[in-house]
């Protein structure tokens, strides 16, 4: 296997890569208060000096109550969170890492203990039942503001890079779908109008953060409420859905799935994954994430199930045919920060399993 492959560099804008291995960002709830401490920097420094050579970070809350809950999520606001990303930054660089900060607003999937109210494109979550209440067209301006102003303090932090959160049914994702967006506006409808707030939170992040920097855009079909749920059934509507995020200014795309090697659109192409099928209808950079070096994939149904290590080989043979060109590693880095310099080493037939309940931190 042309293993040496997946440590050459990509250059994206500002960015350059050391190799093709990035860490997926998962949520932790470690940062009280919002604010990410000495032992945020260290979880960060180790998987960087393991070989990772980008990190994506857990989801960065907007700095807006209704935004994200609990509130051990980290944010971007105030001197003393952004001293503690400082840390971070500095400790992944001095590793000769990069790191970009995921941009996350929760929408109606935000917990309520506290007694926030939810906001969303229609006040509807992914399981079609009332939740929350539906945005207004001024206040869908304010949310591109808040993503943008937080893309502005993350380049102005440190980070190589931003991540806009469009995925498993959170704020953006919420627009994108057609289960969670009834809006009878602009907004809402068909796949164009869908389209149009993601398209203008990108849009206002390009303005924020100017040409060179780069955004990441996180997608995905599946949903937390559903793991069968579709946004593109198939190329046409995949390229449609990706386009007006493109013609935006998004850099690279970041289609989350649960397996990495599932064919996308088994009707049309027996073999191609998602990641494969968005570097084909966009020509952008991709990053493919899903179970890698895993035999079960991401929430298995069998509860409490051993988490076993699997051959990397489908990677491999992905990265070989052009179907991506940066691949996340999720849980095996949680249970060994030095997973991909044990890769490159040849050394990782020890791996063990391990318990998803002492190990898995969820998925954001």
């Amino acid at each position: 296997m042309a293993i040496d492959d997946l440590f050459t560099p990509l250059t994206v804008r500002s960015l350059t890569i050391p190799n093709r291995f990035a860490m997926a960002p998962m949520t932790r709830q470690a940062s009280p208060g919002g604010v990410p401490g000495a032992d945020v920097a260290e979880y960060y420094r180790r998987r960087a000096a393991g070989g990772v050579g980008l990190i994506i970070t857990e989801g960065v809350r907007l700095p807006d109550p209704a935004a994200g809950y609990p509130y051990a999520i980290p944010t971007l606001a105030g001197d003393d969170v952004l001293a503690g990303w400082n840390r971070v930054v500095d400790a992944v660089h001095a590793e000769g890492g990069t790191i970009a900060a995921q941009l996350w607003h929760q929408g109606v999937q935000r917990d309520d203990a506290d007694g926030v109210v939810p906001v969303g494109p229609s006040g509807v979550d992914g399981l079609g039942k009332p939740r929350g209440r539906a945005l207004r067209i001024e206040e869908l301006h304010q949310i591109a503001a808040l993503f943008a102003r937080s893309a502005a303090t993350a380049r102005e932090v440190g980070f190589d890079a931003v991540e806009l959160h469009g995925a498993h049914g959170y704020l953006l994702d919420e627009f994108l779908w057609e289960r969670t967006n009834m809006r009878a506006d602009s907004y809402g409808g068909s796949l164009a109008g869908r389209t149009r707030f993601p398209a203008e939170v990108v849009t206002a992040v390009r303005d924020a953060v100017g040409p060179d920097y780069p955004i990441v855009f996180r997608f995905s079909q599946w949903k937390g409420t559903d793991y069968t749920a579709s946004i593109a059934d198939d190329p046409t509507q995949l390229q449609d859905l990706l386009a007006p995020l493109v013609e935006a200014g998004v850099d690279i795309l970041h289609p989350s799935t649960r397996r990495h090697y599932t064919p996308a659109f088994p009707d049309v192409d027996q073999d191609l994954s998602l990641a494969g099928w968005t570097k084909k209808v966009t020509g952008l950079p991709v990053i493919a994430v899903g179970s890698v070096g895993l035999e079960t994939q991401f929430r298995s149904e069998k509860q409490g199930q051993v988490i076993q290590p699997a051959p990397v080989d489908r990677v491999v043979a992905q990265f070989e045919a052009g179907e991506f060109d940066v691949v996340a590693i999720g849980r095996a880095l949680l249970a060994d920060p030095a997973w991909v310099n044990r890769l490159r080493d040849g050394e990782l037939g020890g791996f063990a399993g391990y318990h998803p309940e002492t190990a898995l931190a969820s998925l954001a």
